[in-house]
């Protein structure tokens, strides 16, 4: 294969931006379907690119899509590209419900294809710097908070927001989930605006996360504790702060605050890890584009998206 053809199917906000990052990819991007008007006349007036009439017709026209259309289509999309042997770049969530992902994920299998889930917070600089530390958390708090946008709100702020730190510790803790508590708020919508959830693993680790989107100041904050070190990420700062505690017997020569424990003294260590500044869009695309060029794994397959979808309908349901 010379040259991966993609089509980009949805071109609103998110949209837009994927546009620009796939002009920074191996890509050839053949052109773009979105049903808005003043969308194709955009995207002809400033990218020159071709606006097809049907995403059937687009779909057609290349080796991949790239699915960035609201939520409510996701399923409708992907179904209808997998099933034409298309490779898809799916924006999270998968699909509006777990029978509809299922039923991607069942179409992924059968028709041997590359299928990767835009969770966009796992190329974050902040948990990028722990990529090759010892991960093994006890106790999570999580925070993910934004201002009111009407975008995005065709689905619960659990779906909208939340759903990356879902994935992320689903990720990080690798055990089975024993027990889910939630409570919600609708405030602005029908669905909640205001949640928070937690989660209890078969390994005994425990992850309190709450999400909004009406509050008055942004925050995406992500806080591990484990044995003797507590990990701090700042996904919009793209910061990650490690605090640990080390035996002042053993370590003698490594400086930092001297305390007096039941355990002996203790040296309490503070460590800024090497952060590498990225455009996690651009960089995940990029992976996408690996996997079919190489033949190669994806970075967030389908099995990914939906067991964040399986939790984050599990917490939906603890709220109803």
């Amino acid at each position: 294969m010379d040259k991966v053809k993609i089509g980009l199917l949805g071109v609103g906000h998110l949209g837009k931006i994927h546009l620009k990052c796939l002009k920074n990819t191996e890509f050839e991007l053949v052109g773009i379907y979105d049903p808005d008007p003043a969308v194709q006349a955009y995207v002809k007036k400033e990218h020159q690119i071709p606006v097809f009439k049907s995403a059937e017709k687009l779909i057609a026209a290349v080796d991949a899509v790239d699915i960035v259309s609201t939520t409510i289509t996701h399923y409708d999309l992907a179904i209808y590209a997998i099933n034409n042997g298309k490779h898809a770049f799916i924006e999270k969530p998968v699909a509006s419900s777990l029978g509809k992902a299922k039923q991607i994920l069942a179409a992924t299998a059968k028709n041997g294809v590359k299928v990767q889930v835009g969770h966009v917070e796992r190329y974050n600089p902040a948990i990028v710097s722990l990529k090759d530390r010892n991960v093994s958390p006890k106790f999570i708090e999580g925070h993910r908070l934004t201002t009111f946008n009407t975008r995005g709100n065709d689905v619960s702020v659990i779906l909208d927001l939340m759903i990356h730190d879902l994935d992320l510790i689903l990720e990080l803790v690798k055990s089975e989930i024993v027990d889910v508590q939630a409570n919600g708020v609708c405030v602005v919508n029908d669905t909640p605006d205001i949640c928070n959830a937690r989660i209890t693993f078969q390994n005994g680790c425990v992850a309190n996360l709450t999400g909004s989107r009406i509050s008055v100041k942004q925050m995406r904050k992500l806080r591990i504790f484990q044995e003797n070190e507590y990990i701090s990420l700042d996904f919009l700062k793209k910061e990650s702060q490690i605090i640990k505690l080390r035996s002042a017997e053993k370590e003698e020569t490594i400086e930092g605050m001297t305390i007096d424990t039941n355990n002996g003294k203790k040296i309490i260590t503070i460590e800024n890890p090497a952060i590498v500044e990225n455009n996690a869009i651009e960089d995940e695309l990029k992976d996408f584009y690996n996997s079919i060029k190489y033949d190669s794994e994806v970075s967030v397959p389908v099995e990914a998206g939906v067991k964040a979808l399986e939790l984050a309908y599990l917490i939906a349901g603890k709220i109803q």
